[in-house]
């Protein structure tokens, strides 16, 4: 890898008109005063850092469910999956995880299937690491189908600041583990509800990487974690 591969990430294209907006007000600020300037400056570096979409290597083992947003887990409880997936209405274990400004927020998919259904909800604003935003605030919903059967649903929803929940995929997309679905634009959390009978491999306060950190594995005996880039 090479050096400025570290520092400087590729920017995902949902942020160019935000950081052509910022640029432009840096500009105007300096006609009124440099030091306004280079704030403005630092604000438009931060929002290309904001959209910044890095490759991930995603590991290979089809039983694995995978993190779909980097933070750190906020929440670990039972839970109903969002009524409008017409999923079963029993309690499963729901894995939250929260971003902030400064996390990557480009969802990645928890794992590979078809998208059996897609649900978009309006809904509040409050701040994503309470327990109610999940019940309250404006979110996007998919199911994700694997080729056993098994239904996964991982649930966009939106914080205190961001206003707007973005989906790229369709209904009946097929989606690989650590594929590209979304993202959230300022600050918000991902909810990912795991099977019936499957336990997280992760706890309360760990950070996690979209398309790479393990959530948990269908599977008894893990295989082996070799890796993919996207």
């Amino acid at each position: 890898m090479r050096m400025r591969d570290t520092f400087i990430k590729p920017m995902h294209p949902e942020g160019r008109r935000f950081v052509a907006i910022f640029a432009a007000i840096a500009l105007a600020l300096f006609l009124i005063s440099d030091f306004l300037g280079w704030i403005g400056v630092g604000l438009t570096v931060w929002c290309y850092y904001f959209f910044r979409d890095p490759k991930r290597a995603t590991p290979i083992g089809d039983s694995l469910i995978i993190s779909p947003a980097d933070g750190v887990v906020s929440l670990i409880e039972p839970a109903i999956p969002p009524a409008e997936l017409g999923m079963d209405d029993k309690p499963l274990t729901r894995v939250s995880v929260f971003m902030s400004v400064f996390n990557c927020h480009v969802n990645r998919a928890p794992v590979g299937g078809t998208i059996k259904a897609i649900a978009y909800r309006p809904g509040k604003f409050l701040n994503a690491s309470l327990d109610k935003a999940s019940a309250d605030n404006e979110r996007n919903s998919l199911c994700i189908e694997r080729a056993d059967g098994t239904q996964i649903a991982v649930v966009q929803i939106a914080g205190l600041v961001a206003r707007r929940i973005v989906c790229f995929s369709n209904t009946g997309d097929n989606i690989e583990a650590g594929e590209r679905f979304g993202l959230i634009r300022f600050g918000s959390r991902l909810d990912v509800y795991l099977p019936e009978g499957v336990q997280p491999m992760v706890s309360l306060g760990q950070t996690m990487v979209a398309g790479e950190t393990v959530l948990a594995d269908l599977a008894s005996h893990a295989p082996a974690r070799l890796a993919r880039t996207r």
